[in-house]
């Protein structure tokens, strides 16, 4: 476990604005990794980053006059980085950009997970303070193989896991330096567990692992029949019952032990195709009410409310 920090303060002072933030940018793309800033035009520039290395994983906090990341496919092919970030908005201002052909705004204390392996573009204010956890890809995908669905929507701030992330980050980074090993894997598992928990995206993997036998195998039966049939308007636990020849309780009661009933999962699996439908541009020829329709919604101002709900946005502002 080590601890950094790389401030703009710390360059020759003789140096103007520009010759300032010049060098600074190029030191970031030779011991960090590659990234495009630019800075506010209206303030001097200033900016801050500290660091706090967990095993593969890093603690990230950037803070100052840096108004615009962008990350490139040049840069990416520059440095290669494979990681995922879950940015963490830690001031007033807002941050937006995109990623992956969607949209992302995070406030105060809001997040999204991002990845440094697509281009990439952020914009804030002209003072702004946010904090990244970057993980590596193949340790993330590991733990939530489909944890691409999960990119770039907003985590909001009332989100129990991502304050419970953020007051473990807090933690390890104002405490003192880890050396033990099995802590620091420790601390690098629990970081990884509370983004899989924050973004959603802690799912069948994880929900089977606490079963065992043969009620994990019904589990994941069942859990199986709802991903394949969740777009079919009649969908029914009665109705998966009655195929996998298993009683309604007992499925019930299968989908209890994993903290999402069977209605929650079925809304959520149909919210997220109605998202991706929205965001590909191949659907851009259907209505909405089409493709709410598609997806298994069969009253267009309920499917309007819950994907307001889910998304803080319309469907039409998602596409």
């Amino acid at each position: 476990m080590q601890k950094t920090a790389f401030s703009s303060s710390d360059l020759p002072l003789h140096l103007g604005e520009k010759a300032k933030f010049d060098l600074w940018q190029d030191i970031h793309v030779a011991e960090i990794w590659s990234v495009e800033y630019a800075v506010s035009d209206k303030l001097p520039f200033e900016a801050v980053i500290e660091a706090t290395s967990i095993g593969p994983l890093v603690l990230g906090q950037m803070s100052g006059t840096i108004k615009q990341a962008t990350r490139k496919s040049r840069n990416i092919a520059d440095d290669g980085n494979d990681s995922y970030l879950l940015l963490i908005n830690k001031a007033g201002t807002e941050l937006a950009g995109g990623q992956v052909g969607r949209d992302y705004s995070v406030g105060r204390g809001e997040a999204a997970l991002v990845t440094a392996s697509e281009p990439l573009t952020m914009f804030g204010a002209d003072e702004n303070v946010w904090m990244n956890v970057v993980v590596p890809r193949a340790v993330l995908t590991q733990a939530f193989p489909h944890i691409d669905n999960r990119l770039a929507l907003k985590i909001d701030e009332n989100n129990e896991a991502l304050g419970l992330l953020r007051r473990y980050c807090q933690l390890l980074e104002s405490g003192p330096v880890l050396t033990n090993p099995a802590l620091l894997t420790h601390a690098g598992t629990t970081l990884v567990d509370l983004i899989g928990l924050a973004t959603g995206a802690k799912g069948e993997t994880a929900e089977l692992a606490g079963l065992r036998g043969l009620r994990a195998a019904r589990l994941q039966a069942v859990l199986a029949s709802i991903a394949d049939n969740y777009a079919n308007p009649g969908i029914s636990a009665q109705g998966v019952a009655h195929e996998l020849k298993l009683s309604p309780r007992y499925v019930h009661d299968l989908l209890q032990e994993t903290g999402i009933s069977f209605s929650e999962r079925v809304l959520e699996l149909r919210l997220q195709k109605s998202y991706r439908m929205l965001q590909d541009r191949r659907s851009d020829g259907m209505r909405i009410s089409e493709i709410a329709m598609i997806c298994g919604f069969n009253d267009i101002a309920y499917f309007n409310r819950c994907f307001r709900r889910r998304f803080g946005g319309t469907p039409s502002s998602a596409r």
